[in-house]
């Protein structure tokens, strides 16, 4: 099957860079709500048969032009929601987001078990997306779903579960607001990285940073140290 990570539209703590992880956050700007608008077009040659989005508010509001164009329902799944940020939630400072994004790619790293305080650790956040995208496998198999996540959620997954797709590219490369990751494959037989961002995965070879947020910025290699290809079975 063929998946279609979709990260959301910009909101007010993407302006801000704060780490806004719980629930409900916030909504969209307009700009947000322009980007979101634009989805279905963007997405016009996709035969989308699934819309997944998660429990927070952006994602759903993001994933609403594009229900609304195909004429399908969104199913709302709390298991992509966005990677909890635990006590550094709405800080906006540097070492922060520091501390954020090099503790949740050293999962996808092999560590799995190291965990912000007050947050998850890996083997929760990657079982979560798990669960949502074998429920998508199971019900939509050889089809096209759309899954509305969030910046730092489908990097790390990607990066832990598609096989070309190594830590130190997913920590570098970033995704801005209504970024698509396209992946193609199973839970059973793996996943392999077809396009980031638009871009052929493996031709990709420049950083950038977003400019939707911490979640979507690029981290310093020198945080994260050597990486490799990873396995693409559960944890």
């Amino acid at each position: 099957m063929r998946l279609l990570l979709i990260r959301h539209g910009q909101t007010p703590s993407n302006l801000g860079h704060f780490l806004d992880t719980a629930r409900p956050g916030p909504g969209l700007t307009d700009l947000g709500l322009r980007q979101a608008a634009a989805l279905p077009r963007a997405l016009a040659g996709e035969d989308i048969t699934a819309l997944y989005a998660s429990t927070l508010t952006r994602t759903q509001l993001t994933a609403a032009p594009l229900a609304a164009e195909r004429g399908i329902g969104v199913r709302i799944r709390d298991g992509i929601r966005e990677l909890s940020a635990g006590d550094l939630e709405m800080r906006a400072d540097e070492d922060a987001i520091r501390q954020y994004l090099t503790t949740v790619f050293a999962w996808p790293a092999g560590d799995f078990a190291r965990r912000l305080p007050g947050g998850e650790d890996g083997t929760e956040a990657l079982a979560r997306f798990d669960a949502v995208v074998a429920e998508a496998a199971g019900a939509e198999e050889h089809r096209t779903v759309a899954l509305v996540s969030h910046g730092a959620a489908i990097r790390v997954w990607a990066a832990a579960r598609a096989r070309n797709v190594t830590v130190d590219f997913a920590a570098r490369h970033s995704l801005d607001n209504t970024g698509v990751v396209v992946v193609e494959g199973s839970p059973d037989s793996g996943w392999t990285a077809l396009s980031w961002a638009g871009t052929v995965v493996p031709a990709v070879t420049a950083s950038g940073k977003a400019d939707g947020g911490p979640a979507g910025r690029t981290v310093p290699g020198s945080e994260l140290g050597p990486t490799t290809d990873h396995p693409t079975t559960s944890s």
